[in-house]
């Protein structure tokens, strides 16, 4: 007998005999303690990863963007999975401390890297870039 391999995620379950891979999407970039919190997060769609600012009148949080005016502009969270706030306001995961792989995260418009890791690291999120395990010698 054989077993078929198949990758977790949005697979639905059927009775059989199988083994599963998980393929992690390397969001998570170091030991350093994750803090989560709902958020009412407004439009949309955002994938899992996505730099979120909050708007200051309302509180909610959106994706940060360097045009917005209404605080948005500064980021102050990562979103924790993937959410759609464009036809209501939805509550969603955000990350309010971690470590996080630059090359996994999704910046709005005009927000670079440099100033996302600016923002971000007074709050305790740290941006860096991925780290190899491959043997150093």
């Amino acid at each position: 007998m054989t077993l078929t391999v198949t990758t977790v995620g949005e697979n639905p379950q059927v009775p059989s005999i199988s083994a599963q891979t998980f393929v992690p999407d390397q969001l998570i970039a170091g030991p350093k303690q994750i803090v989560t919190r709902n958020v009412t997060l407004t439009g949309g769609p955002y994938v899992r990863g996505t730099v979120l600012g909050k708007i200051t009148a309302s509180g909610k949080y959106t994706i940060a963007l360097s045009a917005s005016a209404d605080g948005s502009q500064n980021p102050t969270a990562i979103l924790a999975d993937n959410a759609d706030g464009s036809a209501a306001d939805v509550v969603a995961g955000a990350f309010l401390e971690g470590e996080f792989n630059s090359n996994a995260v999704t910046f709005g418009t005009g927000i670079t890297l440099t100033a996302a890791q600016d923002a971000l690291r007074p709050l305790g999120i740290h941006l860096k870039s991925s780290v190899s395990a491959a043997d150093p010698s």
